[in-house]
């Protein structure tokens, strides 16, 4: 009897062993036909194309202009921001002339607002100088040609023919900037700059006139080192008509309608 159990025992023991020993031949072959199966792309070691980061390129940042605290017209900051985002300016300090507002505004090489003033401007509305107007004697030019052209003008260090040294925008029509002129004392020209009034500083015969302590301090060094760009808004005309070279991109983010563009 004992030994009949024995055996019964060994028998279940073998039966046992030979059921795990199939379970774990089974589970084996499972692991290989799936890993057949499942693509090797899957392995964590190597993550597959699907879930890979793309990095994507950043648009490019869009510089402005920066007038700190200053308020400046509409049309000023639209051009700023243009030319600080352009490059316009070729890596040097430039100079905005708000006609309508009668301001200048003076930007370093980075489009920071260094200064702004009051600035006396042609007595006529225009954004063009008569033809050959430079090779005229002044007591020829009539009123109504006295007009402070609009544009970029790369302004250059010079003198006029008082001897003073002047900035020339335009050499060939005799327009330039320089210190305010008070050798007519009814034209009243300091007076008109330091009045909050745009059409007080409407009386020059289309040069740029800046308070003398201005002229001195932000303009003088800035071209006695090196030529640089001045832009002249139009009052007349659309600042897209000036400035052919803003693109459609810059307008759109300044809320201008390309359509109306000239």
């Amino acid at each position: 009897m004992a030994r009949l159990w024995s055996e019964q025992l060994h028998g279940q023991r073998r039966a046992y062993a030979d059921g795990a020993h199939a379970i774990a031949h089974g589970v084996v072959t499972a692991a290989l036909i799936l890993a057949a199966v499942v693509p090797a792309t899957l392995d964590s070691s190597q993550p597959s194309r699907a879930f890979q980061v793309v990095a994507v390129p950043k648009p490019a940042e869009v510089r402005r202009a920066d007038f700190g605290k200053v308020d400046a017209s509409r049309d000023a900051r639209y051009v700023a921001d243009w030319v600080a985002d352009s490059g316009d300016n070729q890596g040097v300090d430039f100079v905005i002339v708000d006609k309508r507002a009668a301001k200048m505004h003076v930007f370093d090489a980075a489009a920071r607002l260094r200064a702004s003033t009051p600035v006396l401007l042609g007595a006529a509305r225009g954004d063009d100088s008569v033809p050959g107007i430079g090779m005229r004697p002044i007591a020829q030019i009539n009123v109504k040609e006295r007009t402070t052209p609009a544009g970029r003008f790369v302004g250059e260090q010079g003198r006029n023919a008082r001897g003073e040294d002047v900035v020339w925008l335009d050499y060939d029509a005799a327009v330039s900037m320089h210190r305010v002129l008070t050798t007519n004392p009814a034209e009243r020209r300091l007076a008109r700059l330091a009045t909050p009034t745009v059409e007080d500083k409407r009386i020059s015969y289309g040069c740029i006139n800046i308070p003398l302590a201005f002229y001195d301090t932000h303009i003088r060094p800035i071209f006695a080192a090196h030529r640089s760009v001045i832009y002249v808004l139009p009052e007349v005309k659309r600042v897209e008509q000036v400035f052919g070279g803003l693109p459609e991109s810059h307008r759109q983010r300044h809320g201008r309608d390309p359509a109306q563009a000239g």
